[in-house]
């Protein structure tokens, strides 16, 4: 294979690509949210410096189901974010992420530095309840349970609009600047790159929206710490459906740049 061949990979192995080039489209995008309240000092030693606390002590523990992904297929994924800081702007940083396909794990690690491990999570509906749960190394640790639909905030997908602005609000809190760590080793076992990596969602689309109250139950495990940020209060649950677009990143800070500054 010829050099310009291969810088033209989108990505690894050379012999069958793990994922193509982005951007990435997502269709019927499906999201079960718990908010609650946790320790502030826990969420302070989660937060890469020189990101800040935003104050509200708030976590979120997300359940998403993504039947129709450009480029990596059908997948569902958990993990937790933290509301933070950076410069003033309020950020969303991905502090945990479990998921069961291979190329989202492997792109987005290597793209936007998602904290991806392998594990078993599960968005479905039982009865009149929704219920996402995450499986990690054959033992549960999370589950959330949720009201199926009986809270309506915006519009079904064949229904009429009930609330434009609340359509229009969850729509500019799914473009939110999103943060991750991204942690890449040199083939010296050192660091090749350290940043902190942003990205916003475009062409968002909400087709679907309710909120209501919610349950989370999380049991502590050391390959899968999602208890270290302890349910002190829940406040409550959202569940929606979108279309939307996962573009490229851009850094946002580089640790490595500063430490040899």
């Amino acid at each position: 294979m010829k050099e310009t061949d291969i810088l033209a990979l989108p990505s690894m192995p050379l012999a069958s690509p793990s994922y193509p080039k982005g951007p990435y489209r997502f269709i019927n995008r499906e999201y079960f949210i718990v908010t609650y309240q946790t320790d502030p000092d826990i969420i302070r030693e989660q937060l890469p410096e020189p990101l800040e606390p935003d104050g509200s002590n708030t976590v979120l523990f997300e359940f998403i189901k993504m039947p129709d992904s450009s480029g990596f297929g059908d997948y569902t994924e958990s993990g937790i974010v933290i509301p933070a800081k950076f410069q003033g702007e309020s950020v969303n940083f991905t502090s945990q992420m479990y998921l069961d396909d291979d190329p989202p794990i492997a792109g987005g690690r290597e793209i936007w530095g998602f904290p991806k491990k392998l594990a078993k999570p599960n968005l479905e509906t039982y009865e009149d309840t929704l219920t996402g749960t995450l499986d990690y190394a054959g033992q549960r640790v999370a589950m959330g349970t949720m009201r199926y639909k009986q809270e309506q905030i915006t519009y079904d997908l064949n229904g009429e609009t009930v609330c434009t602005s609340c359509v229009e609000s969850l729509a500019k809190k799914m473009s939110k600047t999103q943060v991750n760590l991204k942690l890449i080793p040199d083939v010296d076992g050192s660091l090749k790159i350290a940043q902190l990596v942003a990205y916003n969602l475009t062409d968002v689309t909400i087709k679907g929206a309710w909120s209501g109250s919610a349950r989370l139950h999380l049991i502590p495990h050391v390959n899968a710490p999602v208890a270290d940020l302890p349910v002190l209060k829940v406040i409550g649950g959202m569940h929606f459906i979108a279309d939307l677009t996962l573009p490229y990143g851009r850094v946002l800070h580089d640790y490595l740049e500063k430490t040899s500054n």
